[in-house]
């Protein structure tokens, strides 16, 4: 099936060591200085970069040089949406979800600044951006599952059985990479296996079918912003609020009911990435404790989740999401309101930022 590679083909002639130069902004949330760059730099340093500084704002955050980039702290964020800042979080990794905003780029990459390159099983160092890259360009499946992963793939195509009317699948919106060495545990579970290492490389790529949630983790992930970008919303945590590490998840869950919806796919696999370092689980518990619970009918919520046919746009589809969450979560917790208003703020403020023809730029430039 090589019909599809003619995208990835293109973008690799036009930059064949790094594809998508132009086109891909890489987001990366940080209380730290970036030294673990120096790591990326074969892979990353041709690309843009959007820094998002968490915590207090008069810390200097120092960047290896020879990267392009942009940061921007509290008081830029502040600055920039001005009273529309109360829906990015505060202390909390969530707020990497600026960075996606202020983008003026059609894809993004997002990771973590404990997270290092890996190696495949032959010890060779991954470049998990360029995986990304080949996932986000050639399509999903979500309609019909093929038991040889993805078709798309060098060496291998759809099965026997599979229908001929589904094999162009449909565009890709989503690409979410896993982990090497500290897995992305909750705190129980790491109380439970506090020396459990993931060793375990799977060398595939699958498209998560419609109808199926998954538990999204944002240290590795890359996604079309032009397709699902105002989805994107990491919601409340942190400073604040009753709940946190469940950014991720809120965007997860979020973004795939409205890819399924609008006929997008969401993709899970390669590429990996070595995340070197476990955080507290007794921090983590205190975090995560009320989400534990509400889960059990947050999960359900966006099972049942129903979309009009008039949502025919992310933006509306998000409004409609946020109303839903309000009139059925709101019921669990004060601070589902909360969050189904933020929830409408962040769309107006990416709005705001991104009218259909203009430019913005903003932050401090390296």
């Amino acid at each position: 099936m090589n019909e599809p590679a003619t995208a990835i083909e293109a973008a690799v002639a036009a930059s064949p060591l790094h594809p998508l130069k132009d086109e891909l902004d890489i987001v990366i949330p940080t209380i730290r200085n970036l030294d673990f760059l120096e790591m990326w730099r074969p892979f990353l340093q041709p690309y843009h970069l959007i820094i998002v500084q968490d915590g207090d704002p008069s810390k200097t955050i120092k960047v290896p040089n020879g990267f392009d980039y942009e940061l921007y702290n509290r008081n830029d964020i502040n600055r920039i949406l001005g009273p529309k800042a109360s829906c990015i979080s505060f202390k909390d990794s969530a707020c990497r979800c600026f960075g996606y905003m202020v983008s003026k780029k059609k894809y993004i990459f997002t990771i973590d600044d404990d997270c290092f390159v890996a190696k495949d099983p032959s010890g060779k160092a991954i470049n998990a951006l360029e995986q990304h890259i080949k996932n986000l360009l050639s399509p999903s499946t979500p309609f019909f599952f093929n038991t040889l992963y993805d078709p798309f793939a060098e060496g291998a195509d759809f099965v026997r059985g599979y229908p001929f009317s589904l094999r162009e699948g449909v565009s890709t919106a989503v690409s979410h990479g896993l982990w090497l060495n500290i897995p992305d545990y909750d705190a129980p579970t790491q109380l439970v296996k506090p020396l459990e290492r993931n060793t375990r490389f799977v060398d595939a790529v699958l498209t998560i079918p419609k109808g199926t949630l998954f538990p999204m983790c944002g240290m590795n992930l890359a996604f079309d912003r032009q397709l699902i970008g105002p989805a994107m919303y990491f919601g409340l945590m942190g400073e604040g609020q009753p709940i946190g590490r469940y950014d991720d998840m809120w965007a997860g869950w979020c973004i795939k009911v409205i890819c399924d919806h609008l006929g997008l796919g969401v993709k899970t696999g390669l590429p990996y990435i070595y995340h070197s370092k476990a955080s507290n689980p007794f921090v983590n518990l205190r975090k995560e404790y009320k989400g534990i619970y509400w889960q059990e009918d947050i999960i359900p919520f966006f099972q049942q989740v129903v979309l009009p046919k008039d949502c025919t746009t992310v933006q509306k589809c998000y409004i409609e999401l946020a109303k839903q969450v309000k009139e059925k979560l709101g019921k669990i917790d004060p601070y589902f309101d909360k969050l189904a208003d933020a929830m409408v703020t962040w769309i107006q403020a990416w709005d705001g930022l991104n009218p259909t023809s203009a430019s913005f730029s903003n932050g401090k430039t390296g």
